[in-house]
Order: C-alpha cells, then sequence, then structure tokens
C-alpha cells in the first residue's frame, strides 16, 4: 500500500520505520522543511528499539502537500494533537480524494471529531475517518535523524466516524494491535494520556521547574499522593464512559493491553507498582518546563475535550476540573482560546442521546 505519513516527530518516524519494514511503499510529510532536513541527509529515517536498527528509506520525503499526496492510496495522521485541526484543512484545500481514507494515530480525545468539524469547513466531501485511542509506540528523538522506539504498542482502540469503516479497515490492517470498538467515544475515552500526564503534571509542577525535569516522570514521579489522584481521576473517566454505554478498563488494566504495564502484574489497584515498573516508559524524563506537552497538548486538547463530554453526559468531574483549572493558573493560558472544544469538535449543543447518534452509523 502506497501510504503517506504526516507529521516527522517521533511518532511519525516511528511509523515510517514500522511501515517500510512492512513493505508498504511510504512518503513522509512535515510542514517544516528543517525538520526533515536531517532524515534527509541521513539518507532516511533511522530507528533503535523493539523494531530492530537500521535505516526506513521513504520514497519520498516532502513539505510540500500537494507533492506528498500523490498517488498515496491512504493517509495516516502522527502529528500533536494541536495540528489535528490545521493538517485537516490543509488536506481539505489540497482536494484530498474523498475515497482516500485518513487515520489518525493516535486521535486521542476528540481527535477525529474536530479532524472531521475542520476538514468539512473546506466544503469538501468528508473521507473516511477513523483514529486510535492512543499512538501506537512509546518513542523518542534523542537525535534529530533517529527515533528511539521503547515500545510497540500491543493493543489500541481504533474506531471510525460513521461513514468511515474503510479507514478502520486500513488503520487495522497497516498497524497490528489496533482493535475496533463501538464509536469514535469509547476510542477518545481510552487515551490512556488523558489519566496518565495530568496529575504528575500538576502535583510535580514544583519540581519539573526546579529541576529541569531531571527525574523520571513514571518511576520517581509516580508517588503514592500523584496515584491516589490518578485513581479518582480515573474513576471520572470511567463514570463518563459508562454514561455513552461504554465499559472500558481501567488505567492500569488498559495499559497492561498496551504493553506499558507488563503483563505479570496481577494488583491493578496498585498504580505506583504497575506504572512505575513498567519498562516502556522507565527511563521517560518529566518535563523539562511547563512548555511541554504534557501541560500545552494534554490539558489544551485531551483534558479540556473529555470535560465537554462529561459535560455533555451529565457526569459530574471535579478531580478533572481541578486539575484543568490548575493546568491554566500554571501555564497562564486560556485553553479555550486555542484548545479542542465542543465547539470545534462540531458537537456544541447537542445531547447525550444526539451525540450517541452523530458518533454511530444510522
Amino acid at each position: 500500500m502506497k501510504v503517506l505519513v504526516l507529521g516527522a516527530g517521533a511518532g511519525g518516524a516511528a511509523a515510517v520505520a514500522e511501515l517500510t519494514l512492512a513493505g508498504h511503499d511510504v512518503v513522509l510529510w512535515n510542514r517544516s522543511s528543517a525538520t526533515l532536513e536531517p532524515f534527509r541527509a541521513a539518507g532516511g529515517v533511522e530507528y533503535e528499539g523493539v523494531l530492530g536498527e537500521g535505516r526506513a528509506v521513504p520514497r519520498a520525503i516532502s513539505a510540500d502537500l500537494g507533492d506528498a499526496m500523490r498517488d498515496v492510496d491512504a493517509a495516516v495522521v502522527t502529528l500533536p494533537t494541536f495540528s489535528h485541526a490545521p493538517v485537516a484543512r490543509a488536506l481539505g484545500e489540497a482536494r484530498w480524494p474523498s475515497d482516500r481514507p485518513i487515520v489518525l494515530n493516535p486521535g486521542h480525545t476528540g481527535g477525529a471529531l474536530e479532524f472531521a468539524h475542520a476538514f468539512r469547513t473546506t466544503g469538501r466531501p468528508l473521507p473516511p475517518i477513523a483514529e486510535f485511542s492512543t499512538l501506537t509506540y512509546v518513542a523518542r528523538k534523542y537525535r534529530p535523524e533517529r527515533v528511539t522506539i521503547t515500545g510497540r504498542a500491543k493493543h489500541v482502540r481504533a474506531a471510525a466516524l460513521p461513514g468511515g469503516a474503510a479507514a478502520l479497515d486500513v488503520g487495522c490492517s497497516l498497524f497490528p494491535g489496533a482493535a475496533p470498538v463501538a464509536d469514535v467515544l469509547a476510542a477518545d475515552l481510552s487515551n490512556a494520556n488523558l489519566v496518565l500526564h495530568p496529575p504528575g503534571a500538576i502535583l510535580g509542577a514544583a519540581w519539573v521547574e526546579a529541576t529541569g525535569g531531571d527525574y523520571t516522570f513514571y518511576v520517581q514521579g509516580m508517588t503514592p499522593g500523584v496515584a491516589r489522584t490518578m485513581k479518582r481521576l480515573d474513576d471520572e473517566r470511567l463514570a463518563v464512559a459508562a454514561a455513552f454505554g461504554h465499559r472500558l478498563p481501567s488505567i492500569v488494566e488498559e495499559m497492561q493491553s498496551i504493553g506499558t504495564v507488563e503483563a505479570d502484574v496481577t494488583d491493578v489497584h496498585d498504580l505506583v507498582g504497575a506504572i512505575a515498573g513498567g519498562t516502556a516508559n522507565a527511563r521517560i524524563k518529566a518535563p523539562h518546563s511547563l512548555e511541554h506537552r504534557y501541560y500545552r497538548e494534554d490539558f489544551g486538547h485531551g483534558m479540556l475535550p473529555f470535560l465537554e463530554l462529561a459535560s455533555i453526559a451529565g457526569v459530574e468531574t471535579p478531580v478533572a476540573a481541578s486539575l484543568y483549572t490548575l493546568a491554566e493558573a500554571l501555564v497562564g493560558i486560556d485553553f479555550r482560546a486555542s484548545g479542542r472544544t465542543a465547539v470545534t469538535m462540531g458537537i456544541a449543543g447537542l445531547s447525550r442521546a444526539e451525540l450517541l447518534a452523530h458518533v454511530r452509523p444510522a
């Protein structure tokens, strides 16, 4: 299959490596030529870790979207969530064909809804769209031409918007471990980062600023107090999911299915032991500052859409709301001004029943 990978960060580089190894014809696009230049100079995307070590050579590496999308069969969006709406509009304006699937890897919380709403503003027919609950990799770019992949998700939840069955099929075919769920709300509310990042980011903010993030976020930062807060936040997530008719696993069970909590963990209530003991995340450092995506992205495009969904579901989420309010105070940003709201997801004013009808096939 000819696949366009949109985004040249760690997730996009890892996707290029995996898809190329699987025999697909890959084109890598990124808005910034400066991000692409190290890959060009290296003759491809260097990779190391759980996929082995080597160099994946895409058919093309381009910052020209019109050029990059020519003759491809599908697109995989591996961009940060705050780039979903801009790239959706860019694809629409570039006349992305309505029969070519688009897969968000990941969509996180509300990604498919926001992407579709932004694409529609261009006046183009909506293509098939599917999303994953979380990125299929634990990956970092410690060097600009190389991606280090310390984990490959064994299982992620995948869902399509109505009319998006072709995108769901493509996503599950390209990425083994992607498993279909009933609708995008089930995928949205399975976003592990929604629960995993905010408690440690807020409760560890002083440590982040004092040390520049010189501690391991999932080990040293996973204290009993952080874990108790995380458990309360997870209970709220599960309550919102239940209001939409979905019974989802706890955060530890979800991470165990992904592979970031070890398979031999039996006490799913011991968040400290389970999360701190995971090999894939063990060496990941804390945010270097309050400019990090754990603050900017995970609140404006993770916690905010979760609060919007909770409001539609009629479920109170005091811990989530408190963490969100503290994040705005810490960072000094009104996340609603540029974040993922009910308006940007195209669901403002919908009732619970109307939202369920909106995301499920007629």
